[in-house]
């Protein structure tokens, strides 16, 4: 049976999600060790980095659209609606809720993310932020989004708690640190909660673009760490003042302007589970460099927990193109 125009169209909106994810995923990798490098040369801490990546996000992405003014990308809408469900302009408090929420999850993310890295390495803490990450977004993608994991969907999740159990448990406590683990794990819900609200936005198309959601987001999470953040110190001490600036804007502009508006692309596309496990190509970048970069040495039992994770990418992405491409 030939394919029709819809499930053409279906197929090429999972494409491209899955894409943009993997750009995404790409390119976190490389933060985590940018970060350990400006840790390495000043004494920022884990809050200001988080603040002044999601400011400066803001502000680029305001400046280009200033300079550019050009549609917003719009979320590949390749899961359907609810049937009978009434696409309508968003009231004033679900946008505010909307905001508030994935602003304070990325905040929560990033925070907690670099304070695992800051603790308990960047391999450690990359792997273990996204490794729960499925595990959590698939639980809260069942409650709240009605999504059905699926035979993949089971598959992916036992495989991400298997290469997390391995990761965790086979090292010492001189590998991994509990309290960047339990830092990891918190950064990990707070992914899930800007992951799920993306893919709750995508699924109301009449409700935000990816540009608007980033920039909305953006501002409240950096609103919600200034006081953190002065607490802790905005402006670091350095005897390497460009080395720092320049490692902090390529934080902000490549991982953070630009890759944060086409991860909302791509969680508007496919399904939260699949978009969360997608993300797991974080670690590889992310293990690569701290070891060519920072020194950092990978154990057995770290590159058994990461293969296993890994294989769960593989399994459902081509599962979840497929699913589509039957619609």
């Amino acid at each position: 049976m030939a394919p029709t125009p819809a499930t053409t169209t279906a197929s090429r909106s999972v494409r491209r999600g899955l894409a943009c994810l993997a750009f995404a995923g790409l390119t976190w990798g490389t933060t985590g060790a940018a970060v350990d490098i400006v840790y390495r040369s000043s004494d920022f801490g884990p809050v200001a980095v988080s603040f002044w990546r999601l400011l400066t996000g803001v502000a680029l992405l305001l400046a280009a659209r200033a300079v550019r003014p050009a549609r917003a990308l719009r979320p590949a809408r390749a899961v359907r609606p609810a049937r009978g469900a009434r696409r309508t302009p968003w009231p004033s408090g679900r946008r505010v809720l909307l905001f508030t929420g994935t602003g304070i999850g990325l905040a929560v993310f990033q925070t907690a993310y670099f304070a695992a890295v800051q603790d308990t390495g960047l391999a450690v803490g990359t792997i273990v932020t996204l490794g729960a990450a499925p595990v959590l977004t698939a639980a809260a993608g069942r409650l709240f989004l009605g999504e059905r994991t699926g035979p993949a969907g089971l598959l992916a999740v036992d495989g991400a708690l298997t290469g997390l159990a391995v990761l965790v448990l086979g090292n010492g406590t001189a590998v991994v640190h509990p309290v960047g683990v339990g830092m990891a794990l918190l950064s990990a819900a707070g992914f899930t909660v800007s992951n799920v609200l993306g893919r709750w936005t995508g699924r109301h198309g009449d409700g935000e673009d990816p540009y608007t959601l980033t920039v909305g987001s953006f501002a409240v999470g950096a609103a919600v760490l200034l006081p953190f953040a002065c607490a802790e110190g905005l402006m670091p001490h350095t005897a390497h003042p460009g080395q720092v600036v320049l490692l902090m804007l390529y934080v902000a502009t490549v991982t953070t302007a630009v890759a944060y508006p086409l991860y909302f692309v791509g969680a508007g596309a496919v399904r939260a589970a699949t978009a969360s496990v997608v993300m797991l190509i974080e670690p590889v970048g992310a293990a690569v460099l701290a070891v060519l970069l920072l020194g950092e040495r990978l154990t057995a039992a770290t590159v058994v927990g990461t293969v296993l994770m890994l294989t769960a990418i593989a399994g459902l992405a081509v599962a979840e193109s497929r699913r589509e491409a039957n619609f």
